[in-house]
C-alpha cells in the first residue's frame, strides 16, 4: 500500500509541475517539496535528463489513466537488476574516494588506522574510564560527508545523546571503546564500517566514507535483562 501511494504521489508531482516550470501556488510548492523529497532517493541511479524525461512520461500516462507505453510487468527484472548495477557502480566510485581520504588522513594529520579499517585522531585526551561494547555512552558528535556536507549533528541540535555502544555502525563502536571520558576524537570511518553499499538515502550513499567529531561525555552501565518469572510449583 506505501508504494502505491508514493507511486501516486510522484504521478501527481509529475502531471502538476512540468519540467522548465517553478511552482508559483502554495498547493504546487507543496506538490513539488513532494516530488523532491521522493526524487532525492534517486540520486543513486545518476539519472540522465532523457530518463528523468522518460520517467516523468510513464508517471503521466499511468496518473491521467492513458494506454501505457510499455508493459511494466515485462521490465520487473530489468529494473531491479538496473538499480543493482548502478548503485554497485556509484558505491565503487564513491569508495574509491573514500580510501583515498581516509589515507589522507592517517598521512597528513598522524591519526591511527586499525585492523578493520577506522582511522581515528585523538583531539583532547580523556582522563576517565572507556567504555565496553555493552555500555551506554552519552556523547556529542558532529558528522559529514569528506565533501564538508552535514548529514547528521547533535551539536547543531545542541541537544546530548545516549545510546547502547553495541547498537550502533560498527566504526563507532569501535572507535568509541578507544576514548575515555572527557575526551574527543575524530573518526573516518570506510563504508564498511558504517552503511555498506546500500547507503543511508537520501543523505548518505552507498559506499560512503563518513567523518565524525565525538565527545564522550560520559557511560551508563546497560540495564540488566529482566530475569524470566519463576514458574509456580504444580500441585501434587
Amino acid at each position: 500500500m506505501k508504494k502505491i501511494l508514493v507511486l501516486a504521489l510522484l504521478a501527481t508531482v509529475a502531471v502538476g509541475c512540468s519540467k522548465g516550470k517553478d511552482p508559483k501556488t502554495e498547493e504546487e510548492k507543496t506538490f513539488y517539496s513532494i516530488g523532491t523529497m521522493f526524487g532525492s532517493r534517486l540520486t543513486q541511479l545518476s539519472m540522465s535528463d532523457a530518463e528523468l524525461d522518460a520517467l516523468t512520461a510513464g508517471l503521466r500516462d499511468a496518473a491521467k489513466g492513458e494506454k501505457q507505453k510499455v508493459d511494466p510487468m515485462a521490465y520487473q527484472q530489468k529494473i531491479q537488476d538496473m538499480f543493482k548495477a548502478r548503485m554497485e557502480k556509484q558505491s565503487v566510485e564513491v569508495k574509491k574516494t573514500g580510501v583515498d581520504f581516509l589515507e589522507k588522513f592517517v598521512k597528513s594529520e598522524g591519526a591511527t588506522k586499525t585492523a578493520s579499517g577506522l582511522a581515528y585522531k585523538v583531539i583532547k585526551e580523556g582522563t576517565g574510564p572507556s567504555p565496553k561494547e555493552t555500555d551506554v555512552v552519552k556523547v556529542h558528535y558532529h558528522g559529514t560527508l569528506i565533501d564538508g556536507t552535514v548529514f547528521d549533528s547533535s551539536v547543531e541540535r545542541k541537544q546530548e545523546v545516549s545510546f547502547p555502544l553495541n547498537r550502533v555502525i560498527r566504526g563507532w563502536t569501535e572507535g568509541l571503546q578507544t576514548m575515555k571520558v572527557g575526551g574527543k576524537s575524530k573518526f573516518v570511518i570506510p563504508s564498511e564500517l558504517a552503511y555498506g553499499d546500500a547507503g543511508a538515502p537520501p543523505k548518505i550513499a552507498g559506499g560512503a566514507t563518513l567523518i565524525f567529531e565525538v565527545e564522550l561525555l560520559g557511560i551508563e552501565k546497560a540495564p540488566a535483562p529482566e530475569a524470566a518469572p519463576t514458574a509456580a510449583p504444580k500441585k501434587k
